[in-house]
């Protein structure tokens, strides 16, 4: 019996050919241009700020980049994964953009209101989530005042809100004495609301009156306190703009104070303030000290009492 020929048994089995030809060394050269731009498009994404704007920003571009990218896989065939991923990312950025876009549309007020945010709150940084539900809190309602009406009566109109005028000029007096105008912007009530604790009740002590006809807004104290006390956010901001409008009045308010030899009062000191001009000047004669060894007298003493009203 013949052996068996193993050379004839000998055979070969040759690998099927893939599907798709493998990466088994590192690029030689660099990407292409749109690898590098989606990333630089993801890069600027991350420069967005807060709010609803910044988030329109950021999505904006994700949305470039990741369709860069999504270029970019498709164009190479050994990036099948990398394709899919950021096609899906594409689609997600892409969905929330058109998401925020339609609940910032939604987020729209009156011009009053766009007015009001523009000049008091938007420069503090509030977004315009927070801004409704200020608005939501005087159930954006637009009050009237006609010309030579009374917004609050000194001694009768109680303090139950906080208002800030929008259009118009309003006198402010006491015991028929001008004391100051307030201007469109600026809290009508500032002074009182600031005075009162939530549990305490006041009246007006100054009077109130529309020089022509104005508008203003108003928050009803018990809703507004409400308001502050579920957003602690909402209420630092009120407290910063309160007392901002305190102090504006308080320094435009010295400004115009001088007696007769030109030195400025302190109008925070309420006898200076309804004081008559005879007494201002014994008042001034009494603050004169003599001179000692030919040196000026020195300034008098001040001291710092919270007037009723700014």
């Amino acid at each position: 019996m013949e052996p068996p020929d193993f050379e004839a048994l000998n055979f070969t089995v040759e690998a099927a050919a893939p599907s798709y030809p493998r990466c088994e060394a590192w690029r030689a050269g660099p990407e292409g241009p749109v690898f590098h731009l989606a990333h630089m498009l993801l890069l600027l994404g991350f420069m967005g700020g807060s709010g609803f704007y910044g988030l329109l920003h950021l999505l904006s571009f994700f949305s470039l980049g990741f369709f860069c990218s999504t270029l970019w896989s498709w164009s190479d065939r050994c990036s099948t994964d990398s394709f899919l991923w950021t096609f899906a990312l594409f689609s997600v950025c892409v969905a929330q953009l058109l998401h925020v876009s339609y609940r910032l549309r939604s987020v729209s007020f009156d011009r009053d209101f766009q007015e009001l945010y523009g000049f008091m709150f938007k420069r503090l940084g509030v977004s315009l989530t927070h801004f409704g539900k200020i608005v939501s809190c005087c159930e954006g309602e637009v009050f009237t005042v006609e010309k030579d009406h009374c917004f609050a009566v000194e001694g009768k109109t109680p303090i139950d809100k906080l208002s800030v005028l929008l259009s118009g000029r309003i006198r402010v007096t006491v015991n028929g004495e001008f004391l100051h105008y307030i201007y469109p912007f600026q809290f009508l009530d500032s002074p009182e609301w600031d005075s009162l604790r939530p549990s305490e009740e006041g009246i007006f002590q100054v009077t109130l009156s529309a020089d022509n006809p104005c508008r203003y807004v108003a928050w009803r104290r018990k809703k507004l306190y409400l308001l502050f006390a579920k957003h602690r956010y909402i209420a630092k901001i009120f407290a910063l703009v309160v007392r901002n409008d305190i102090t504006d009045k308080l320094y435009a308010l010295n400004d115009k104070a001088f007696d007769k030899s030109g030195r400025r009062y302190d109008l925070r000191l309420p006898s200076y303030c309804h004081m008559p001009e005879t007494e201002l000047e014994k008042a001034d004669d009494l603050l004169q000290v003599p001179m000692q060894s030919g040196r000026p007298p020195p300034p008098p003493p001040s001291t710092f009492t919270p007037a009723a009203h700014i």
